[in-house]
């Protein structure tokens, strides 16, 4: 019998509720933000598991990153698209 390896979902499952405590120990508003950091590196599961030469943590962290970097490109749209209209 072959070794059973462990899915991208039960690994990313697993480290979130590594992070209970830490959890729980946060303000709620703080509890809402992580929850959200974790929903965002749940969009990139697939793309994280053809990461396997990265520690699973990494590639959640990095996935946490591209979302927030895409919200940060997205609102310096909308700075810059206000900012012409004001200049109108």
């Amino acid at each position: 019998m072959g070794r059973t390896v462990t899915s991208i979902t039960q690994t990313f499952l697993k480290e979130r509720a590594a992070f209970a405590r830490f959890r729980r120990a946060l303000r709620s508003s703080d509890q809402r933000v992580l929850d959200d950091l974790f929903a965002s590196a749940q969009k990139h599961l697939s793309a994280a598991s053809y990461a396997s030469h990265a520690l699973p943590f990494e590639t959640f962290l990095l996935s946490m990153l591209l979302e927030e970097h895409k919200e940060i490109i997205r609102l310096r749209r909308e700075v810059a698209e206000l900012r012409h209209v004001i200049q109108e």
